[in-house]
């Protein structure tokens, strides 16, 4: 849900009522969601999450997930991983919040220049002041998070509970993007997360709307809002092979295509959790709707033969 800015307060209330009346309860933010829009309050997601979850009495009913560590837009080559950096992000997030604990602490980008040892050391002070729960990383590769793992449990500091990296059935085009900083899961992390139980959550689970129905091989002028976005990013051959792979399923199972992409990383053998966003409660509640699709070995076989 873009909730800092892109829809109203009211908007963004109203999908969040909905999605906890769907019996969701589990909510991914970061510190800078919403900082690159002109002319908004900074990290006004988390302003408006904090203000939601007074409103309705929910803060000890809902798990917030929130990021830090994440270069300023007016830096972007700049990482923000020092311990005070971090320390700093922290006590902004719980104060906009308004949570004395954060239930799941997530690093918003990684640093390779920098010691996994002092990044680690720095959360496990944030989990002895309690301010935080639980720790995960996001964007981090393989190499880097079983190094940090390693010292973690070699010197009894928090251990990663969760990965959140990019993940869905479509492949974003390299030439597209301009944040080296973003991981996508690949084989040899796939191969990780079986190996370790890691859990994943998926960002971009959807594609951004690839597997909608409003996009295809034929459709070289998508009528939606980021049309030329979603082209940029998604539009291969590679790509279009899978959404015909998966709107071939979801016609035999008699489900939206959407669901058929976010069932196939529900049903992966090790825990995952897909992220989802809309602005529109019927498209959530079309989300949400695919929490019961299992989908057979065979069948996601299916889905990613030859990709």
């Amino acid at each position: 849900v873009p909730m800092g800015g892109a829809i109203s307060e009211d908007d963004t209330f109203r999908l969040l009522d909905a999605y906890v009346e769907l019996g969701g309860n589990f909510i991914d933010t970061a510190e800078v969601y919403s900082n690159w829009l002109e002319g908004v309050e900074h990290s006004l997601a988390e302003r408006r999450i904090g203000k939601w979850l007074a409103a309705r009495g929910l803060k000890d009913e809902v798990i917030v997930a929130t990021k830090g560590g994440h270069p300023r837009f007016d830096a972007p080559d700049r990482p923000r991983l020092s311990a005070d950096e971090l320390m700093d992000d922290i006590d902004g997030s719980r104060e906009r919040l308004g949570l004395e604990t954060l239930p799941l602490y997530y690093l918003h980008r990684d640093d390779p220049a920098r010691s996994v040892e002092e990044i680690v050391d720095a959360l496990g002070a944030a989990i002895d002041a309690e301010k935080i729960r639980f720790v995960g990383c996001s964007n981090w590769t393989v190499p880097r998070i079983r190094e940090a793992q390693a010292y973690a449990e070699k010197n009894d500091r928090p251990t990663f509970v969760i990965s959140q990296v990019r993940w869905s059935l479509a492949k974003v085009n390299p030439e597209s993007q301009k944040d080296p900083g973003l991981v996508e899961m690949d084989d040899n992390m796939r191969h990780y997360h079986r190996e370790t139980g890691l859990a994943v959550a998926a960002y971009s689970s959807q594609a951004q709307g690839f597997f909608s129905g409003a996009y295809g091989r034929n459709v070289n002028n998508p009528a939606t809002r980021n049309g030329e976005k979603i082209k940029s990013y998604y539009y291969s051959p590679r790509n279009f092979d899978a959404l015909e792979r998966v709107n071939k399923l979801a016609r035999e199972v008699g489900r939206p295509p959407t669901q058929v992409a976010l069932a196939y990383l529900l049903s992966q053998p090790f825990p995952t959790f897909p992220v989802i966003g809309t602005t529109s409660v019927e498209h959530l509640k079309e989300s949400c709707g695919a929490y019961d699709l299992q989908l057979s070995k065979e069948q996601i076989r299916r889905l990613v033969a030859g990709l």
